[in-house]
Order: C-alpha cells, then sequence, then structure tokens
C-alpha cells in the first residue's frame, strides 16, 4: 500500500498523464476545425492566449507550452495578416503585448462557432458538468502556480 505522500504524487503523475492525452485529443480535433476555417490551430491558440487581455510572447509562450520562438513566428504571422497588434508594454521596453484585433477577434469566433455543436455534444455525452469543469479548471491553476513558483 502506498503512504499518503507516495498515493499523492502517484494521483498526480496519472492525473498529467491524463492531461497529456485530453491535450492531444483536442489537439488533433482542433487541427481539423482550424483547416476547416483556413487557419492553423496554432493560431488559434495565440488568438485564445491573448482573446482575454493583451501578453508578451513569453507570457503566451509558458501559457501553451511551447517554445518563445515558435510563438513569436505564429505572432509575427498574425500581425501581419491584420490579426494581432503590437502595444508598448509598460513592464518591459523591448517584449511587446500583443492584443487582438477586431480581425482577430471575428477569426477566433469563427473557430468557436465552428467548433462549438462538436464539443457540445462531446460534453453533453460524457456526463461532466460545469461545475466538474471549473474544480477541474482550479485544480489545475492551483498545481501550475505551485508548481511555477
Amino acid at each position: 500500500m502506498l503512504s499518503n505522500m507516495s498515493e499523492l504524487v502517484h494521483d498526480y503523475r496519472l492525473l498529467i498523464a491524463d492531461v497529456y492525452e485530453l491535450a492531444g485529443v483536442s489537439r488533433r480535433i482542433s487541427e481539423r476545425e482550424a483547416a476547416g476555417q483556413g487557419t492553423t490551430v496554432a493560431r488559434w491558440h495565440v488568438l485564445s492566449a491573448v482573446s482575454e487581455e493583451p501578453q508578451a510572447v513569453p507570457a503566451i509562450a509558458r501559457r501553451l507550452g511551447q517554445v518563445r520562438q515558435a510563438v513569436q513566428r505564429v505572432v509575427d504571422d498574425l500581425t501581419e495578416a491584420g490579426e494581432l497588434c503590437a502595444r508598448p508594454n509598460p513592464a518591459h521596453r523591448r517584449s511587446a503585448l500583443y492584443a487582438i484585433t477586431p480581425e482577430g477577434e471575428r477569426l477566433l469566433k469563427r473557430l468557436w462557432d465552428a467548433s462549438e455543436t462538436r464539443r457540445q455534444d462531446v460534453l453533453d455525452g460524457s456526463g461532466v458538468t460545469p461545475d466538474d469543469l471549473r474544480r477541474a479548471r482550479e485544480t489545475l491553476r492551483r498545481l501550475s502556480t505551485a508548481l511555477s513558483s
């Protein structure tokens, strides 16, 4: 039998494996949906990351679990396409904040709209409730914060 500490670590490792599996399945579905809208899942993820507030490239990369250079390329493409715009960053003069533009918001809405029915059907069939998702997200955010400090 596992001690309390070992059981906690064991359960954490299983949770992380499940998160990776869920992320992989979700990414493959999102890749198909993004292609159907004439874009890429990388662009979709970056637009989502800045949809609530402007972010610097390193912050976007951390949030998405990607390397900064890969995110920078996507941000550059989105900026060139007029879907993101650079703003001054008061905290770091050489690292701009990137904000979603109205064009980027339209693309993000098209992506979300195109995926909503399928995701709703999957969620309805899963038996997962909004409270389940909120608790899961809170747990993941607490773990992420603890690991980052």
